[in-house]
């Protein structure tokens, strides 16, 4: 699947991400994120902020996220209090890094092997 920074595009993958965690997990509370860039880089970009509000980790109330690879039909599950603890430590190491939608977005990198 080909990047775009389109808003139409982006709705698009994430609910379709949503609605195959959907049949994984009922109804149980579970913040999806999906990632076009991730089996490229091997990071996941974490938002912490967008257009200058706190956003995703900072305000989600989800016990665990699923962050899916999109490309490779694969997904990482973790507990959204284990994801807090290494966005700060990443951040702490590496800072901020531009991100999202037109790059408006401030999040942080974390390497995909610390989740495995």
């Amino acid at each position: 699947m080909k990047y775009s920074s389109s808003f139409t595009y982006d709705l698009h993958l994430g609910e379709h991400g949503e609605d195959w965690a959907k049949e994984l997990f009922g109804n149980s509370k579970v913040e999806v994120k999906t990632d076009a860039k991730a089996q490229q880089t091997g990071n996941m970009f974490i938002e912490v902020y967008s257009r200058g509000k706190a956003s995703g980790i900072s305000t989600t109330t989800a016990e665990y996220w699923l962050y899916r690879i999109e490309g490779k039909d694969t997904a990482i599950i973790i507990s959204t209090k284990r994801l807090k603890e290494l966005v700060k430590k990443f951040h702490k190491e590496n800072g901020f890094t531009n991100g999202g939608d037109s790059d408006t977005s401030l999040g942080v990198l974390v390497p995909l092997v610390y989740l495995l």
